[in-house]
């Protein structure tokens, strides 16, 4: 390339003319000058400067500054055409205007920033705006692209979202927009739900289509990894009221929940409720684990699940609604989605206790505690009584005959002869003093205890009446039997608290073969409660070595929790809340992990400016952890019925300055239709502003105040 003055011109000639003569490679000229030399006709109509062609030879002549400015441009275009980009009148058009703005960026980075190609066809911004707004994604967790009809909001945004699929930044699409248009109401439109909604997403799935293969679609939508619906609909991820939510301090219905109360997370630490959003009287289903452990929600709520084939190919846990699993619970007759168990037990604050809690267990499982006689404990393990007497302070544990030992009061010197035995006197405080086999429970001070004194209890119950059960290539079970179904639910719930699951079955007394005692019959009076129950690695079930040694070397066995069912159970009034913790999941009934907010998905909300300031604010606050939130809308199409205000609008008040949130303006100017458009909305931009300016000033009252106020 050279530049250089006109020949034979004056020294005052030379201060305004100017001559600048390169040539451009031989295989971009005619991409370079278009068809028809279209190209090249536009350029010298919007340059000041005079453009000669000749071969591959562009001569540039006038005002020093035209020449330099017109160079610019030429050079732009000629890296372009280079790269093998189509160069066509609209590109010449926003290269000069992007080099008139004095941007920094140089207009063939902006034009060529690929995001996402599909069968020879590339999606990159083509305009400066437009690459500010996709570099703002990239950046920022939550991005707001506001501006005109045809500047590519949607568009930009539904490609981000693919391009970070496909990367496998995300696992899933959530696309929706608020179904507010003309006034019309869904319940009155003709046809299905979905035919309803349809004309309200068809520009959505008109983008999808153009960025994925149409054919996988369907089975995306089907598996949960795109979804489509719109705003109403996404809020409604709820429980029944009534449904109860575990807290640091037991379980409590969700409704009664509040901002800022604490809840139980996935891995047993307390969480604070972010937000709680009632969503009315819904559909509600029942979801219940192969364990018998169920729960009640509505039909968009969210649960982490996993499959066999997830765990063979290493993928995460994946996030589908309780609605998109139905009809699909078995494959090959297994049960098909795993629900995630605690990783951790639950921490409930420490509490005083009356007694031991090992020894509790023990006097829950072989211990006479009637109240008729000297509390008394039944074993042909001398290491358990020896155990029980050191768990007993004040406590002396003598063997009478056989297998029976009585828990007598250690008398000191000078005391008086009428005190109560330390184990008579705990049992009276918990209430338990007087109970039977079958009527035995665990008081709920150790329920609600630290897991250490939850543990200590359940080893002293499984050291009384528990097995280790051992199969050929599998990981040992423990068996735990009770003729009492509240002592049957405590166990249940110890072991569920702990990260464990537990399956029970009664053996009813009819019909049963009566059992012997020293050669004579005994006949049974009570159903019997047995308990399979499966703890995870690190929590042994076990003190009594002659059973820990058997449960070690079989190995203790990865607890695991399926879907078996999800049916129908009528409607009610729910209510849908967001917790604090990582991955969004809380415990509610049975100890079943589940939870309402986004993780690891690209949403993006369109048509943003017919939300609601609140409807913005409950779709703001579903964001969960790794996930993206884009929000696209035009503040001067508002279609809000009644005056209300957009939440659109008030959100930049709201969110203005806050870290990881951006604001993208586009204009007229990055309209990508038609070139009319462009023009069109600056016409009715400017007549507003007109209207603006016309209306009458309101008249101010003496102080100041505006009339009516």
């Amino acid at each position: 390339m050279t530049t250089g003055s006109a020949q034979g011109a004056s020294p005052q000639d030379d201060a305004r003319d100017a001559q600048s003569r390169f040539a451009i490679p031989e295989g971009a000229v005619l991409a370079l000058l278009g068809s028809r030399d279209e190209n090249l006709r536009l350029a010298e109509d919007l340059l000041d400067a005079d453009v000669h062609v000749r071969g591959n030879e562009v001569t540039l002549s006038g005002a020093p500054a035209d020449v330099a400015f017109a160079e610019r441009v030429f050079t732009e275009l000629a890296t372009l055409a280079a790269r093998g980009q189509q160069v066509d009148l609209n590109t010449v058009r926003r290269t000069i205007a992007m080099l008139s703005s004095d941007a920094a960026e140089s207009p063939a980075e902006v034009l060529s920033l690929d995001i996402l190609s599909r069968r020879g066809r590339t999606i990159r911004p083509k305009t400066l705006n437009q690459k500010r707004y996709v570099d703002a994604i990239d950046a920022n967790t939550v991005v707001f692209g506001i501006g005109p009809a045809g500047t590519g909001k949607t568009y930009l945004a539904m490609a981000k979202a693919v391009q970070a699929l496909q990367a496998k930044q995300v696992n899933r699409i959530i696309l929706t927009r608020p179904a507010v248009e003309a006034g019309e109401r869904l319940g009155f439109l003709p046809g299905t739900l979905y035919e309803k909604i349809d004309p309200y997403l068809r520009p959505l799935y008109d983008a999808l289509h153009d960025m994925v293969d149409p054919d996988s679609i369907p089975r995306l939508m089907t598996a949960g990894t795109i979804e489509v619906a719109p705003l109403a609909y996404m809020r409604g991820r709820a429980q029944p009221v009534f449904t109860k939510v575990l807290t640091p301090d037991g379980f409590r219905p969700i409704g009664e929940l509040r901002v800022g109360d604490l809840v139980i997370g996935s891995n047993g630490e307390p969480t604070p409720v972010l937000g709680v959003y009632p969503q009315g009287e819904k559909d509600i289903y029942r979801v219940t684990a192969q364990d018998g452990a169920s729960t009640l929600c509505c039909g968009e709520h969210l649960w982490t699940v996993r499959t066999r084939a997830d765990v063979r190919r290493n993928k995460p846990w994946r996030v589908l609604q309780t609605t998109e699993m139905i009809g699909k619970l078995r494959a090959a007759h297994a049960r098909r989605f795993e629900l995630p168990l605690l990783t951790a037990p639950v921490c409930h604050p420490e509490q005083p206790v009356p007694m031991d809690p090992y020894a509790l267990g023990l006097l829950l499982g072989d211990g006479c505690m009637t109240g008729s006689t000297t509390p008394s404990f039944a074993t042909d393990d001398s290491e358990l009584a020896v155990a029980l007497g050191a768990a007993l302070p004040g406590v002396a544990v003598r063997r009478t005959s056989g297998v029976d030992y009585t828990l007598n009061r250690v008398r000191q010197p000078g005391e008086v002869i009428t005190l109560e035995n330390p184990v008579t006197g705990a049992l009276r405080a918990l209430d338990l003093l007087g109970t039977r086999s079958h009527t035995k429970f665990i008081p709920e001070v150790y329920l609600r205890n630290s897991a250490e004194v939850r543990l200590a209890l359940l080893q002293g119950l499984l050291d009384a009446d528990g097995r280790p059960v051992s199969q050929r290539g599998r990981t040992c079970r423990v068996q735990y039997g009770t003729t009492s179904p509240m002592l049957r639910d405590g166990v249940m719930e110890l072991v569920r608290s702990l990260g464990g699951v537990a399956y029970t079955r009664t053996r009813k007394v009819e019909g049963r073969k009566p059992g012997l005692a020293k050669g004579r019959v005994v006949r049974y009076c009570h159903d019997s409660h047995v308990v399979d129950i499966r703890l995870p690695a690190g929590v042994e079930p076990f003190r009594l070595q002659r059973k820990l040694d058997r449960y070690r070397a079989a190995g203790g066995g990865r607890p695991m929790r399926f879907i078996d069912s999800i049916e129908p159970a009528g409607r009610a009034e729910a209510v849908c809340i967001q917790v604090a913790a990582q991955d969004s999941l809380y415990v509610t009934e049975d100890y079943l992990l589940t939870h309402n907010t986004l993780n690891d998905a690209f949403i993006i909300l369109d048509e943003a400016q017919n939300t609601t300031p609140e409807q913005m604010k409950m779709f703001l606050t579903r964001l969960g952890f790794g996930s993206k939130i884009v929000v696209t809308g035009d503040v001067t199409q508002v279609d809000l019925p009644g005056g209300q205000r957009s939440g659109l609008r008030v959100v930049k008040e709201i969110l203005e300055g806050i870290d990881d949130v951006h604001f993208a303006t586009l204009t007229s100017g990055d309209v990508v239709r038609h070139r009319l458009v462009g023009d069109i909305v600056d016409a009715y931009e400017r007549w507003q502003n007109d209207q603006d300016d016309d209306e009458p000033a309101p008249r101010v009252r003496a102080g100041g105040r505006r009339p009516g106020r």
